[in-house]
């Protein structure tokens, strides 16, 4: 089942409630462009948009939460520590 998701994720310097529900869409899409998977593939399976249909906005909502995953992986999950250190 594909889990609800905004039209862009979040573009803030902090973890959003969005990001924490959101982790393992983030894992998944930090995974597939490690292994070099295309785009178009990932957002059909991840995002079920129809690429033929919405081409645009798949690459919008790919590219969005790709840059989200991406601040996770580098700067966000500092944000989850501290939180569970709390």
């Amino acid at each position: 089942m594909i889990e609800p998701f905004d039209e862009a994720a979040p573009n803030v310097e902090e973890l959003t409630e969005y990001d924490r529900e959101h982790i393992k869409l983030y894992a998944r899409l930090l995974d597939a462009a490690d292994d070099g998977a295309d785009w178009r593939e990932v957002v059909e399976i991840l995002f079920g948009i129809d690429l033929a249909k919405e081409p645009q906005r798949a690459r919008r909502i790919h590219d969005s939460h790709l840059a989200r995953a991406r601040w996770m992986a580098r700067a966000g999950y500092r944000h989850l520590l501290r939180q569970t250190d709390s």
